[in-house]
C-alpha cells in the first residue's frame, strides 16, 4: 500500500515533480539523488492533477523557488528536481514518516502543460540498498538508455 501512494507522487514532480510516479512508487531509497535542488520550480507544474483512471489526485505547490510541496490522496511529500544530464528527475521525501525516505521519479509533461508522465525508477536496476547519492547518480547515468530504467508510466490530467 505504501508503494502505491508513494509511485503516485513522484510523478507530481516531479518532485514533485512534478514527480513520482505515485501510485507505484516506493519511497525505499535512504538518500537523494541530489542533496540540492538542479533546477527552480517549473511554473507549469503547479496545480492539481488526477490519473487517467481518477483514482488518484495530486496537488503540487511551489514551498520556495526550488522545492514542491505534494499532496498525494492526502499524503505529504516534498520533492525537487534531480536531473541526470538532460534526463528530468525528481528526488520525492516521504513527510509523513519517521523513516523520510526517498522516490526517484522522471516526468514528462505534454507541450499543452495539461497531461503529466510519471515514471520511478526501478529498484532492479538502482537497487534500494545502494547508499550513498553519488552511486545513485553514476548508476543512474549508465543506465540511462536502460529501457528498464523506469517502470511503467502513470499519467495525470491537470484540472
Amino acid at each position: 500500500m505504501q508503494n502505491a501512494k508513494s509511485k503516485a507522487v513522484w510523478f507530481g514532480f516531479i518532485a514533485v515533480i512534478a514527480l513520482s510516479v505515485l501510485a507505484a512508487i516506493g519511497c525505499n531509497y535512504e538518500v537523494p539523488i541530489t542533496s540540492n535542488p538542479t533546477s527552480k520550480v517549473n511554473e507549469k507544474l503547479l496545480g492539481d492533477w488526477v490519473s487517467e483512471d481518477e483514482k488518484d489526485s495530486m496537488k503540487v505547490r511551489a514551498f520556495d523557488d526550488s522545492l514542491y510541496v505534494v499532496v498525494y490522496n492526502g499524503d505529504l511529500f516534498r520533492a525537487y528536481h534531480s536531473d541526470i544530464g538532460k534526463t528530468p528527475f525528481v528526488t520525492v521525501q516521504v513527510i509523513e514518516s519517521k523513516d523520510r525516505t526517498f522516490a526517484y521519479v522522471s516526468w514528462q509533461l505534454s507541450e499543452d502543460g495539461k497531461m503529466l508522465g510519471l515514471r520511478s525508477v526501478s529498484a532492479e536496476v538502482i537497487p534500494e540498498d545502494t547508499k550513498d547519492a553519488a552511486t545513485i547518480r553514476k548508476l543512474l547515468e549508465s543506465n540511462l538508455s536502460n529501457p528498464k530504467l523506469l517502470d511503467e508510466e502513470e499519467r495525470y490530467v491537470k484540472q
